[in-house]
């Protein structure tokens, strides 16, 4: 891994809360992902299963996680199960968690090489009531492939059919979606490696260059400050892509007088950044891009104010409805008659604001959150209003990532990454 080792005290915390809200006399399983093969024998780079980073810290492939705060064998209470690591592995992989250093990322104690995981599950299982299984119900999951994770549960609850079982998703939908400091202190850091990326590309572009270029731009950036890349498919949308909006070809030339919308964002540590900008190819807006862009900003300002403990994100939505409709009117993108006529299902403004305002935001980029349960403290949110003008051969969209606050307004994630249509153009020029 690139990144700075994470202090254990988070992970140990994580599983304490975790083990809190289980039922008496239980067991909770977590697996890490598979490495998928693409063919002959290459591989996709690996990518560890949130779950069970969240709980562990552990970053590896073929590694078992099992909670069980009332095991009467005090040391089976945390177990870890690893691939068992030697020289051949270390020569040709690269060095592998041995058991100490398991200890030092995650807090355990206890841990065993993976072939030992049948005969001391078989102990567990027959000391507890109710297994938990960990099963991805997140509001946007549409998974076609059988993950590590299936196949173990599977294998589980066939093995031990007398068992009750529960779920972790509710429990890890609530936990993970509040953030402890540590981790609003990581996601800083990805924060920032995403602005110095885009200060990179604010100096780089100009008439002539592709899409794919200003890519380049920001991976270069990104690897230079101990990032694994992208925290999700970069968007670079020049001119009329900008209206498509999960454009990610990135290979058209950006020309002179046309608008580029950038949506990307740093990972860190496995943990997300999410920022978009819109910037002007030749440096400098039009009178009628720099309207829709203030528009826009001034959406988003406002709908930030509107992220506080209490709100119930269905509400916040029609709120920021509200705001897009009033801008849209003075643009005259839209007329009276367009509002009083709209169908209440797909209001007007949705013609030129299609998309959602939010979406919680941690180790995914689309985190977990329930989205029927009011918003907390410490919650983190992207906010990303946009406008979207095909007949004007243009889309603008600005997001930043925000931390709900106990009171006052949220703490601004990207506070220090310029947006200020005046300040992009300052910076483009000078």
């Amino acid at each position: 891994m690139k990144y700075h080792p994470i202090d254990k005290k988070l992970f140990i915390k994580n599983r304490k809360n975790f083990a809190a809200k289980m039922k008496p006399n239980s067991l909770a399983v977590f697996n890490s992902n598979d490495i998928y093969p693409i063919s002959a024998d290459s591989t996709m780079p690996f990518q560890q299963h949130r779950d069970i980073f969240y709980l562990s810290g552990v970053d590896q492939e073929e590694s078992v996680l099992v909670i069980f705060p009332d095991c009467p064998n005090e040391k089976h209470r945390e177990v870890l199960f690893l691939k068992e690591t030697n020289d051949h592995i270390a020569v040709w992989e690269g060095e592998k968690l041995t058991k100490e250093k398991a200890f030092e990322t995650s807090g355990i104690k206890t841990v065993y090489w993976l072939q030992d995981l049948e005969k001391i599950m078989f102990e567990m299982m027959t000391q507890c009531d109710t297994v938990y299984i960990n099963t991805n119900e997140h509001y946007r999951a549409n998974v076609e492939t059988e993950t590590r994770e299936d196949r173990f549960t599977k294998w589980l609850l066939a093995k031990y059919p007398a068992h009750s079982v529960a779920k972790s998703a509710p429990i890890l939908q609530r936990l993970r979606s509040v953030k402890d400091p540590m981790e609003i202190d990581i996601m800083q850091q990805a924060c920032n490696i995403t602005e110095k990326g885009f200060r990179r590309v604010l100096d780089f572009v100009k008439p002539g260059i592709w899409e794919y270029n200003i890519e380049a731009e920001f991976m270069h950036e990104f690897l230079n400050n101990r990032s694994r890349g992208f925290a999700y498919t970069p968007i670079v949308a020049s001119g009329n892509n900008a209206n498509v909006l999960h454009y990610i070809e990135n290979n058209q030339e950006c020309k002179a007088g046309d608008l580029i919308l950038l949506d990307v964002g740093a990972e860190y540590s496995n943990y997300s950044s999410d920022m978009t900008r819109t910037i002007p190819v030749s440096g400098k807006f039009t009178k009628r891009q720099k309207e829709v862009y203030n528009a826009v900003n001034r959406v988003k300002n406002e709908a930030t104010k509107l992220l506080v403990p209490g709100t119930l994100i269905g509400e916040y939505h029609k709120e920021v409805g509200k705001m897009m409709t009033s801008e849209l009117l003075g643009l005259k993108l839209l007329d009276k008659a367009d509002v009083q006529n709209e169908n209440p299902d797909w209001p007007a403004y949705k013609k030129y604001f299609m998309h959602g305002t939010s979406h919680h935001i941690g180790l995914d980029t689309h985190d977990y959150g329930i989205l029927t349960e009011p918003i907390q403290a410490n919650m983190v949110f992207t906010v990303e209003p946009g406008i979207y003008i095909p007949d004007e051969g243009f889309g603008i969209r600005l997001e930043d990532d925000f931390v709900v606050q106990e009171s006052g307004e949220p703490f601004n994630l990207m506070r220090n990454i310029p947006i200020e249509a005046d300040e992009i153009e300052s910076i483009m020029n000078s």
